[in-house]
């Protein structure tokens, strides 16, 4: 797959056609000297237990990777911290509310969406909830469910930073 900035032919800022890679996160216009930086996206997504200490999982009503396993979670609006950002993909996605959410570590990803591959930075969460009988698959989410730790296969999951932090999830020790 192409690096995303090959993508863009024209300055955003004065349209002009001399708009030149300058290194490999950035382009720069020849004309008028905009510098155009790729920074990643941020996104968020949570490990949520029952009382049994079996894992709240997702399965992903939409493309990218449609009906691979997913945790809940989404990307960070403007103006939002990623703590807010937690809590309303939880309700969006589940309708459930979050009553406690930690940042447990973070991991750089690509986002294939509209054929676009958009670096993001995704950090997860373990969060815990105010009700689980209101749990409610919704939004970009086809199903929830849980399962056992045991029985975690990171394969299933669609995107490769899910995929590592299940992997990284199922081999931990969380308190």
């Amino acid at each position: 797959m192409n690096h995303p900035l090959l993508l863009f032919r024209f300055c955003p800022v004065c349209g002009s056609p001399h708009f030149e890679v300058n290194n490999v996160k950035s382009k720069r216009c020849a004309d008028c000297n905009f510098v155009y930086y790729l920074n990643p996206s941020a996104a968020t997504a949570a490990f949520i237990e029952n009382e049994k200490g079996e894992l709240l999982v997702c399965r992903r009503a939409k493309e990218p990777v449609k009906g691979t396993l997913d945790l809940p979670g989404g990307f960070t609006d403007m103006d939002e911290t990623s703590a807010e950002t937690i809590a309303r993909e939880i309700k969006e996605e589940l309708n459930l509310v979050v009553t406690h959410s930690e940042i447990l570590f973070s991991l750089p990803n690509w986002y294939l969406y509209s054929g676009l591959n958009e670096p993001t930075l995704d950090f997860f969460f373990r969060c815990r909830v105010a009700d689980l009988l209101c749990l409610k698959a919704a939004d970009d989410v086809a199903e929830a469910f849980f399962i056992k730790r045991e029985e975690l296969n990171p394969e299933e999951f669609g995107l490769s930073s899910i995929r590592k932090a299940v992997g990284i999830y199922k081999g931990a020790n969380l308190p």
